[in-house]
């Protein structure tokens, strides 16, 4: 195949062939010419070329964002997935020194065997460590283990002239904590050391607890998160705010017969069937039939009623794979939106406004006529870093379907409960963001925080290569 010629603004040119790049949540998509590095060198090499051609660099790991944040229209690609090799992990103290492309997949399976876990994990075991730590994600542990920056030793960064920073918080501090969430404005992850958790079995005791509205679940939450390690609750949006609560815990030594299988991937490993008959693949298309506003009525109102009959009971051992990456147990689920797509809402709120402020979210979409499919509720901790997500508080994630035509309809929602989330203080996380403006963005992060961001970009980064469709979105006036 000749490759095709993309010109720059110098007026120079690519050679490599434009591909289609999708967000995680169909809701976006772009064209660009990509570069697939496996070195520092190749990396240097296409910052080098992108820069020669005057075009933007967007970088893009595994493209888990739900939105544009891995999308640079105008511009190239950066795909990380080929640079993924763990380069050392010690047995004994459970550090691990990876490639910026390796998954969180890798990382559980070359750890949990030899009893370590991935100290925070996403709902989905597939992203990579550099996207990890570019969005800074959170887990069902956040209100007990924080964000995942909290973990990361040391990483190297290279900036836009190529230059390579070791970074951590001995060293180079406030660049350790700006590229950490930073949404990869200010380099590329190059290496990256991880502290993991020391676990002595691969199961975990849950136990499911109902609750009749928002404000039950935060004081169950509130109740419970000094006894147990996780906590996630599931919220019916058609049910006016019911749902369950899922609370895991480690169990205690002798609490798991052979816990050695346990930690095994065997173990671990999702089962292929459903009932034993049914590929998983397959599911979705059964999902298919009930993504509509009836068929997800019917199906939020049975989730209801089946988890409040086992609701109070003896708590159950789940494998940490099954418990930790629900959103992996139906591959291709998102195709269940088809033929339109969905963006997931996720805002972070003080916690003594939570609860208003999630309750006139559902509100608004009951007004808007555009009912989340799916809610889900956390807790969590502050953090240091810069251009954090995180408050101490609550977050609610609400997956909202976009139909065809219906993009604006949509948006207005999504603004609206902008407006009600700023108002209480409340910050958005930006690897499922979609809709947010620049305006509210500004409004939502403390104006030193956002000032020294936008120094440090012009210092590192004064030609602004590294950007993405969201950065553009957001920052304006450009970086």
């Amino acid at each position: 195949m000749t490759p095709s010629e993309t010109t720059g603004s110098s007026g120079r040119r690519l050679e490599t062939d434009p591909e289609s790049f999708e967000a995680w949540g169909m809701n976006a998509r772009c064209s660009a010419p990509v570069f697939r590095p496996g070195t520092v060198d190749e990396l240097r090499d296409a910052l080098r070329a992108a820069g020669d051609a005057g075009t933007a660099a967007g970088l893009r790991g595994a493209g888990c964002s739900y939105g544009d944040a891995s999308l640079t229209t105008d511009g190239c690609i950066v795909d990380f997935r080929r640079w993924n090799h763990i380069l050392s992990f010690d047995k004994q103290s459970g550090i691990l020194v990876a490639e910026p492309g390796v998954t969180i997949e890798q990382v559980w399976r070359e750890a949990l065997p030899h009893g370590w876990w991935p100290p925070v994990v996403p709902g989905t075991m597939f992203p990579t460590l550099g996207g990890c730590l570019a969005m800074n994600i959170h887990g069902k542990n956040n209100f007990q283990a924080g964000t995942i920056g909290r973990h990361v030793r040391s990483f190297d960064l290279m900036l836009a002239d190529g230059t390579v920073e070791t970074c951590s918080e001995d060293t180079n501090q406030a660049l350790f904590r700006a590229a950490i969430g930073g949404f990869g404005m200010l380099g590329a992850f190059t290496r990256i050391e991880l502290q993991l958790k020391r676990v002595h079995s691969g199961d975990l005791e849950v136990q499911a607890h109902s609750c009749a509205n928002l404000g039950e679940m935060v004081a169950h939450f509130e109740e419970q998160s000094e006894s147990c390690d996780y906590l996630v609750g599931w919220v019916d949006a058609f049910g006016g705010g019911r749902g369950l609560v899922h609370q895991a815990s480690y169990p205690k030594r002798g609490a798991v017969a052979n816990p050695a299988e346990t930690l095994e991937p065997s173990h671990q490993d999702l089962p292929p069937r459903f009932f034993g008959i049914i590929p998983r693949s397959w599911i979705w298309w059964g999902l298919w039939c009930f993504f509509h506003k009836p068929g997800m009525r019917l199906v939020n109102a049975l989730k209801y009623r089946l988890g409040r009959s086992h609701a109070g009971r003896s708590p159950y051992h789940q494998s940490l794979v099954g418990f930790s990456f629900l959103l992996d147990y139906v591959p291709r689920w998102k195709y269940a939106y088809k033929p339109g797509a969905f963006i997931q809402y996720q805002t972070f709120v003080p916690k003594e406004s939570a609860v208003a402020t999630f309750e006139a979210q559902l509100q608004l979409c009951k007004e808007h006529g555009i009912v989340p499919f799916l809610g889900v509720l956390k807790k969590h901790l502050p953090d240091p870093f810069l251009m954090t997500h995180a408050v101490d508080g609550y977050s609610l994630a609400l997956d909202l379907p976009l139909p065809r035509g219906g993009r604006e309809r949509l948006w207005r929602l999504a603004h609206a409960m902008d407006d009600v989330v700023i108002g209480a203080g409340g910050r958005f996380y930006l690897a499922k963001d979609s809709t947010l403006t620049p305006e509210g963005f500004q409004a939502a992060y403390p104006p030193e925080n956002l000032a020294r961001f936008l120094e440090l970009k012009r210092e590192l980064d004064p030609e602004r290569l590294f950007q993405t469709d969201l950065s553009r979105r957001l920052l304006t006036p450009p970086e």
